[in-house]
């Protein structure tokens, strides 16, 4: 009869315990994967605008790197303290020329969506280092970006935008896209 006993007071114990454990294990989960962010600003225009709320997936990179077109948020090389959102362009090892607004990966026209808004002035070129990124905002001519001088640094990258959820018209999966070349 004590046996009987015992086993109902584990069976209790379990059915408390294991829900808390599961909930505590998915929030420290949810807290190391995902991140929300307010878009500062109209250097992403007209994909992200200022003021909109998008969700941030920390884990995106911890098994690969991120890829030209993916939108990142990461520390301003300027300033750790900040907090910036842009699109990777070139990648560790490329050369990055920019003619008339055209962007040039390793001498190759690369094509850009025609919701970019380009801006004339040439840039470079310029190598990008091991373990950097070269990063445009989509609105070019209102954009503190790698054309100033800077490059990201792998480790400063927070994560890649994965979707909008404020305001709601917006709600939907961040415009990350595929970019190719000419």
């Amino acid at each position: 009869m004590l046996d009987l006993a015992d086993q109902h007071t584990k069976s209790i114990i379990w059915r408390i315990i294991a829900p808390i454990v599961i909930v505590l294990f998915l929030f420290i989960w949810l807290q190391a994967s995902f991140q929300s962010f307010v878009v500062e600003g109209i250097s992403m225009e007209p994909g992200l605008q200022g003021g909109q709320v998008i969700l941030i997936n920390k884990a995106a990179y911890w098994f690969g790197s991120p890829q030209r077109g993916d939108i990142i948020v990461f520390h301003s090389p300027q300033d750790p303290d900040r907090v910036f959102v842009k699109r990777v362009i070139g990648l560790p090892g490329e050369t990055v020329k920019i003619e008339k607004g055209k962007v040039y990966i390793d001498g190759k026209l690369l094509l850009e969506p025609d919701s970019i808004i380009e801006d004339s002035r040439d840039y470079g070129p310029v190598n990008v280092p091991p373990g950097h990124y070269f990063v445009l905002g989509d609105n070019r001519s209102n954009s503190s970006d790698s054309r100033n001088g800077w490059t990201v640094p792998e480790g400063d990258i927070i994560g890649k935008a994965w979707l909008s959820v404020w305001p709601l018209s917006d709600w939907g999966l961040a415009p990350n896209y595929a970019l190719e070349f000419e």
